[in-house]
C-alpha cells in the first residue's frame, strides 16, 4: 500500500479504446444472422386493447413475425415483495396499457428499417380509460384508477422515524416534532421526473444455445451488473442461473437505469428462445426517453422548528412518491430519503412519512443517488427558508446545526450510524474557494443599485450513504508476467479498470501496464453485485486489494521455500521482486514464481498450485461521504434568465486514490445535479401525454451551458474498509442540485421570493418575481 501510484492521478486505461473507435458496445458485437427487433408501443396513456391487428406487417418483405402478449405466454413481473402483486407488470401489455410508450407488440425482421417500418403498420385498437398524470391527484378519491382490482391507487406507505420502512398505514398519529418550537418554516418542494439519458440507450443481444459455440442461453446487454441481469433473466424464464451467460462490453451511461433487466430486454430473450435464432434491439433515443425508468418524481411537504437564534429543534416529512405505471424500486425510494433526511445537521426529534402511488406515467426507479439527492435537497432547502425566516446567514445556520467530529459515531433519527465527517471543515473550505465575503458584499452592492442582473449564492451541506452487500475479486500472475484481475463490478464510465490496477500495481510492487482487468461477464468472473450506490472502489476495490494481499503472502512462501529461508526474511523489493532481505540478487519475480507455482512437486506442502488468489469483501455498515457546494449564479430580474457564474465542490470521500477519477465523477455528478436545478424536467400532460418524448422538449444541457466547476477535497478516512474510501460517484449530483436552486432563490430574494421548484427556468423564475412584486405591493 505504500506503492507511489497512489494519491496521485493516473490516465484512465478505458480512453484509448473509446476514443479511438476501438470499444465496442452492445450494438457493435457481431451477430449477423440475427433478427432484428421493434415495439410497437401505446399512444394512449390509460385504455382497453380491444384489438391488434397485424396482418399488414406479417405480410411486408423480411417480417420474421409480430407477437404479442399471449405469444409470449411470460408472467407478470413482481419482483419487490413490498409491491401488491395485482400491480405487476406484464412484459407486453394485456388487455389494459397504462403509459405512453408501453409495449403492446414486437416485430422481428431480417433487418432494422424492416422491423421498424411493418412496426409502423400495426394498428392497436384501444378503448380509451380516463388517465391520471400526477400524484396528488392520483390520491383524491374520484381519481381513475390504474388497478381497478386494487381499489387504490396507492402502493405503499413508508413511515419512520428510525429506519423508515413499509408500513401497513398511518394508523397511529405521531407526535409532532415541531410543536412548540419557537419557529416553525413550511414549504412544498417539489423533486421532479428526470430522464435518465445515458448516451447508449438500451438494448440486448440474445443468442440461444445451440447457435454458433454457445452451449448455454448468451445475452449481450448495457448493464450495471451482469449478475442481476442473470438473476432476472433466470427468474423471468425459470431457469437456473448457470444455464445463462451474461456479458457487458463498454456501456455508454447507466446511472441506476441499467441495473435491472427491462421488459423490452425480456420480450427479446423470449423470442430468441421460442425461434431459436438470435434477436437483437436496440432503442430509439424517443423510445429510451418514454420506456426507460425514470427518476425522482417526488412531492415533499416540510416543516422546520427552531429557536430564534437557528438552531433546529424539529422536522417533520410528508412525501408523496410518483412511483408510474408499474412500480418497482422507484416505489420504495423515499425509504432511502427517510434515511437521510436530517443530512448533516443534529435535529433531535424527526417525522418522516411517504406514500407511493401509480399513475399513467413511465415507471420511476432509481436515478444517480437514488433517494438521497431527494433528501439533500429537502433539508438544505429547508435550512434556507429557515435562514430566510430569522434573517440570518445560511452559513452560520449550517454551522451552528451541524454534527461536531466528536459525535461520531453518530446514530440519526433516520436509523443509520454515521461513520465519520468533519462537515464544518468542508463549509469552511467551500467558502474560502468561494469568496463568501467578497461574493455577498458584491451582491450587496447590486441591491444597492438595483441592477437587473443579481447575483446569488447558494449552498448545500449533504451528507449521502453509500456501499450495500459484498463483492468478489480475483488476482493471478503469469508466468509471462502479465497479472489478472477478476472483479464482480459492473463499469459503466467510471474508470474501474484503472482504479483496481492501481490497488493491484502498488500492493504487489508490478508495472502497471502489466495488468488486465476483466469483468461484466458471468462466465469468466464467478459472482459480484455490479456497480451501484457508489460502492465499487470501496467494496470491490477492497475485494482486489484483499486478494492482492493473500496473493502477495503466497509469493512469500514460494520464494522462501524456493530460497531455503524462513517466510518472516523475505521481503519484496521495490522492483517487485521476493528475496531474502539484504540479497536482491538471488530474488526472484512475480513471473517466475508463477511458472513455478504450475508444478506441483516444486511447491511447499500447503500451497495450492498456482499463483492466484481471490476475496470476497463486505463491510460492516455503510460509509457517509460529505461535502459542501457554493453555487454562484446570476438572475436577469427582467426576464428571469439564469446564468451559472461558479460552481464550488468541496467533497469529502475518504482516502482518494486517484484525484483524476475522483474529479471525473464529481464533474460529471455537479453536471447532472445542475441540470435538474435549471433545465430537465420529464413533463405530461393533464392527460398523461408526455410532453418531453425528444430532444427538442427535453433541455438536457450541454458543457456551454454549464458553469466551470471548482473541485477540491478534504478526505476524513473511514475505519469501515482497509482503503478507508468512501463513495463518490453520486456525491456531485447529490451536493449540487440544492445549490444551485438555492442560489437562484437568494439571487431574488430581496424581492420578496420565498421559493422556486426545479427546474428554474426563465419563466418559473419571472413569475416568482411578479408573484412577489404584486404581493408586496
Amino acid at each position: 500500500m505504500s506503492g507511489s501510484i497512489l494519491g496521485h492521478p493516473v490516465r484512465r486505461v478505458e480512453d484509448p479504446d473509446l476514443l479511438t473507435g476501438v470499444g465496442r458496445f452492445v450494438d457493435d458485437v457481431p451477430c449477423p444472422d440475427a433478427l432484428q427487433a421493434a415495439f410497437v408501443r401505446s399512444s394512449l396513456a390509460h385504455g382497453r386493447v380491444t384489438g391488434i391487428d397485424r396482418t399488414e406487417a406479417e405480410a411486408m418483405p423480411g417480417v420474421a413475425g409480430v407477437f404479442v402478449a399471449e405469444d409470449l405466454g411470460l408472467p407478470a413481473r413482481h419482483d419487490l415483495d413490498e409491491i401488491p402483486e395485482v400491480m405487476s407488470r406484464p412484459i407486453l401489455a394485456s388487455g389494459v396499457v397504462r403509459f405512453v410508450g408501453e409495449p403492446v407488440a414486437v416485430v422481428l425482421a431480417e433487418t432494422r428499417m424492416e422491423a421498424l417500418d411493418a412496426a409502423e403498420t400495426v394498428f392497436v385498437d384501444v378503448e380509451p380509460l380516463p388517465a391520471v398524470a400526477d400524484p396528488l391527484a392520483a390520491l383524491d378519491p374520484g381519481a381513475p384508477l390504474l388497478f381497478p382490482e386494487a381499489g387504490t391507487n396507492v402502493v405503499v406507505r413508508i413511515a419512520g422515524p428510525g429506519q423508515p420502512h413499509v408500513v401497513e398505514g398511518f394508523e397511529q398519529p405521531e407526535s409532532d416534532p415541531v410543536e412548540g418550537a419557537e419557529v416553525v418554516v413550511t414549504g412544498r418542494f417539489v423533486n421532479q421526473r428526470l430522464a435518465a439519458m445515458p448516451l447508449e440507450p438500451n438494448g440486448i443481444l440474445a443468442i440461444p444455445p445451440g447457435v454458433g459455440d454457445g452451449d448455454v442461453l448468451t445475452v449481450w446487454c448495457p448493464t450495471q451488473s451482469v449478475f442481476q441481469v442473470r438473476k432476472s433473466l433466470a427468474k423471468a424464464f425459470g431457469m437456473d442461473e448457470s444455464e445463462l451467460r451474461v456479458l457487458s462490453p463498454n456501456v455508454g451511461g447507466g446511472f441506476g437505469a441499467k441495473f435491472d433487466v427491462h421488459a423490452e430486454q425480456i420480450a427479446v430473450v423470449a423470442l430468441a428462445l421460442k425461434l431459436g435464432r438470435p434477436v437483437r434491439y436496440m432503442e430509439t433515443r424517443s423510445e429510451n426517453l418514454v420506456a426507460m425508468t425514470q427518476g425522482r418524481g417526488q412531492v415533499q411537504d416540510v416543516a422546520i422548528g427552531a429557536t430564534r437564534d437557528g438552531r433546529i429543534t424539529g422536522l417533520r416529512i410528508r412525501i408523496t412518491q410518483d412511483a408510474g405505471a408499474y412500480p418497482i424500486d422507484g416505489a420504495v425510494m423515499p425509504v432511502l430519503t427517510g434515511m437521510m433526511s436530517n443530512g448533516a445537521y443534529d435535529i433531535p426529534r424527526v417525522s418522516f412519512q411517504a406514500t407511493a402511488v401509480v399513475t399513467n406515467t413511465t415507471p420511476t426507479a432509481a436515478y444517480r443517488g437514488a433517494g438521497r439527492p431527494e433528501a439533500a435537497a429537502l433539508i438544505e432547502r429547508a435550512v434556507d427558508l429557515l435562514a430566510a425566516e430569522l434573517d440570518l446567514d445560511p452559513a452560520e445556520v449550517r454551522r451552528t446545526n451541524f454534527l461536531k467530529p466528536s459525535a461520531f459515531p453518530y446514530q440519526t433519527p433516520g436509523g443509520q450510524t454515521y461513520d465519520s465527517g468533519e462537515y464544518e471543515r468542508a463549509l469552511d473550505r467551500a467558502l474560502e474557494v468561494a469568496g463568501y465575503g467578497e461574493l455577498r458584499q458584491e451582491q450587496a452592492a447590486r441591491r444597492e443599485r438595483g441592477d437587473w442582473w443579481q447575483l446569488g449564492i447558494g449552498l448545500s451541506s449533504y451528507v449521502e450513504i453509500t456501499a450495500f452487500g459484498s463483492e468478489f475479486g480475483s488476482v493471478e500472475a503469469h508466468p509471462d508476467g502479465r497479472i489478472t484481475v477478476l472483479s464482480g463490478l459492473g463499469p459503466t464510465g467510471q474508470g474501474h479498470q484503472t482504479a483496481l490496477a492501481q490497488l493491484v500495481s502498488a500492493t504487489l510492487g508490478v508495472d502497471f501496464d502489466a495488468i488486465t482487468v476483466v469483468h461484466s461477464d458471468t462466465r469468466a468472473v464467478t459472482r459480484g453485485e455490479g456497480t451501484a450506490g457508489s460502492r465499487s472502489l470501496q467494496v470491490g476495490g477492497s475485494a482486489v486489494l484483499r486478494a492482492s494481499e493473500a496473493l502477495e503472502e503466497k509469493a512469500r512462501r514460494l520464494a522462501a521455500h524456493l530460497l531455503e529461508a524462513a517466510p518472516e526474511d523475505v521481503v519484496r523489493f521495490d522492483d517487485g521482486c521476493y528475496g531474502v532481505a539484504g540479497a536482491p540478487d538471488t530474488a526472484l519475480t512475480l513471473a517466475e514464481l508463477a511458472s513455478v507455482s504450475a508444478d506441483p512437486s516444486r511447491l511447499p506442502e500447503g500451497l495450492e498450485p498456482g499463483l492466484a488468489a481471490q476475496a470476497d469483501f463486505e463491510m460492516d455498515g455503510s460509509t457517509f461521504p460529505f461535502g459542501t457546494h457554493v453555487s454562484v449564479v446570476e438572475v436577469d430580474v427582467e426576464t428571469g434568465r439564469v446564468r451559472p457564474l461558479r460552481h464550488i465542490a468541496v467533497d469529502d470521500c475518504g482516502r482518494i486514490l486517484n484525484p483524476m477519477l475522483v474529479d471525473g465523477q464529481v464533474h460529471g455528478g455537479v453536471a447532472q445535479g445542475a441540470a435538474q436545478a435549471l433545465y430537465e424536467e420529464v413533463l405530461y400532460d393533464e392527460g398523461a401525454n408526455p410532453l418531453t418524448a425528444s430532444l427538442m422538449s427535453y433541455e438536457m444541457p450541454s458543457a456551454a451551458d454549464l458553469p466551470p466547476i471548482e473541485s477540491t477535497h478534504t478526505e476524513t478516512e473511514t475505519p469501515l474498509n482497509p482503503l478507508g474510501a468512501k463513495g463518490v460517484g453520486e456525491a456531485g449530483t447529490i451536493g449540487s442540485t440544492p445549490a444551485v436552486q438555492n442560489a437562484v432563490i437568494d439571487a431574488v430574494s430581496h424581492l420578496g421570493v420565498r421559493h422556486i421548484d426545479m427546474p428554474c427556468t426563465p419563466e418559473r423564475v419571472w413569475r416568482a418575481i411578479r408573484e412577489a412584486r404584486a404581493h408586496r405591493d
